[in-house]
């Protein structure tokens, strides 16, 4: 291979070193010739394929960090020699870096705190609209604290709004969500304005805009209240939503686009969820994942 060669005449590296070399990328070679594709189109989400494979193989952290060594000057390498023009291996961290995201809810747990609000007050009927759509949705909590009146689109089920680098998205919201939000428009946040006028979809008690603290302060206390016993964050309930979205079938590009991540990789820390959720539905149903 013209890279070791590269590596054992040109940078005087050891001959054990070129050899650890080799050996990490013949092992990249055998997965990425399943792929069948040509090797300028790997991406970041092809590489952490395979380093996730690598997790699975039970390989430690050690070696699993001289392979993304190995790869990383490998791709470094082909760009010197114009085979590629962008570094797919940019901001590559072993899956040790991944295991403890996302924390995320359990759909029933999700289910108990939606129920917490006081469905006969304002500001509870705001609030239930609040954690309908942060679940409904996966926004931010900096997108929600932002609406305007008119990013709701109810007959279309859609939301308009800006997330980072000022890119604006129109993200999907289901029934239970569109439902909570006309209660609110109807009900709630007439007598939370008491005739004063307010650009903004949701409203304090005095008329002005929701803070990121007191959005963060109510989920924590409907948190506590449905017996949750961690933090309950606008955070976690994105996680939650996408989480359950890719566990019952949705395909990560969708769910990309719905929480307006600019790199599918940042989306693929989802995964391994998924995964487990369908390896334990193989192993519960399928006739030959058990021993006699």
């Amino acid at each position: 291979m013209a890279f070791l060669n590269h590596l054992r005449v040109e940078k005087g590296l050891a001959k054990n070193t070129v050899e650890s070399y080799g050996r990490d990328l013949r092992k990249f070679a055998r997965f990425w010739d399943q792929k069948k594709r040509e090797l300028r189109h790997v991406s970041p989400l092809d590489l952490r394929e395979f380093l996730l494979l690598l997790d699975r193989q039970k390989l430690s952290g050690r070696s699993i960090a001289r392979h993304i060594v190995s790869l990383r000057q490998f791709f470094l390498h082909l760009i010197r020699e114009e085979v590629l023009s962008s570094n797919p291996t940019e901001n590559l961290e072993s899956p040790r870096a991944w295991k403890s995201l996302p924390k995320y809810l359990s759909v029933e747990e999700t289910q108990e705190l939606l129920e917490k609000p006081e469905p006969s007050t304002p500001l509870g009927v705001r609030d239930r609209a609040i954690l309908e759509l942060l679940y409904g949705s996966g926004l931010r909590v900096s997108e929600l604290i932002a609406l305007r009146l008119g990013d709701v689109n109810p007959n279309e089920g859609t939301v308009r709004t800006v997330g980072k680098g000022n890119k604006q998205r129109l993200v999907p919201v289901g029934k239970m969500a569109v439902a909570a939000i006309e209660k609110y428009l109807q009900e709630s946040r007439p007598a939370l304005l008491a005739s004063r006028p307010s650009p903004w979809l949701f409203v304090s008690r005095r008329a002005t805009r929701l803070t990121r603290q007191s959005v963060w302060l109510l989920l924590a206390r409907y948190g506590r209240l449905a017996g949750i016993s961690r933090p309950v964050t606008p955070h976690l309930l994105r996680h939650s939503f996408a989480t359950h979205l890719l566990a019952r079938g949705a395909d990560l590009r969708s769910v990309q686009l719905m929480l307006g991540h600019a790199d599918i990789a940042t989306t693929q820390i989802y995964t391994h969820v998924a995964g487990s959720r369908l390896q334990e539905i193989y192993r519960r149903h399928h006739p030959r994942a058990r021993s006699a």
